[in-house]
């Protein structure tokens, strides 16, 4: 067995993550996940610590930056990278996340719906695997972590 560390970037208005992890751990699977904050509203005041800003741009440029911390760190740290783009936003971020894990040369697989094939086609470009659901990551990670 490989023992890997798991970065889930993307979205954060499903249970995508949760399911990942379940179907990970129902296969006891030896994977570690790190995920960024993925409580919206918390996100938004990661840099309220910061002291308060009358300007909603830089109350978002402070958040992003100490957002940033724990999202560098934790691709970083990531064996690979799994990016989910979702149907009800689009996530820049995500892009973004991508391209940082690409340019560390680190693994990634990307999660969305087909019909962003062509607006993500640089993204899936780079990624060892463009996958539809969540399951098929499953898979993947089954494959990778037991496969000998």
């Amino acid at each position: 067995m490989l023992n890997l560390t798991v970065y889930l970037s993307g979205e954060i208005h499903s249970e995508w993550r949760e399911d990942i992890i379940s179907g990970v751990k129902a296969q006891d699977l030896p994977i570690e996940f790190l995920t960024p904050v993925v409580t919206h509203e918390a996100s938004d005041a990661a840099g309220d610590v910061l002291g308060p800003e009358d300007n909603s741009f830089w109350r978002d440029h402070k958040s992003a930056k100490v957002n940033s911390i724990r999202i560098k760190t934790g691709i970083e740290r990531a064996d690979l990278v799994i990016i989910k783009f979702g149907e009800k936003y689009r996530q820049w971020n995500a892009a973004f996340d991508a391209g940082y894990a690409a340019a560390l040369n680190k693994p990634y697989i990307v999660i969305h719906p087909e019909e962003f094939t062509h607006a993500l086609k640089e993204v899936d470009a780079k990624a060892m695997a463009v996958a539809s659901n969540e399951e098929q990551v499953i898979e993947i990670l089954k494959y990778v972590s037991t496969q000998k």
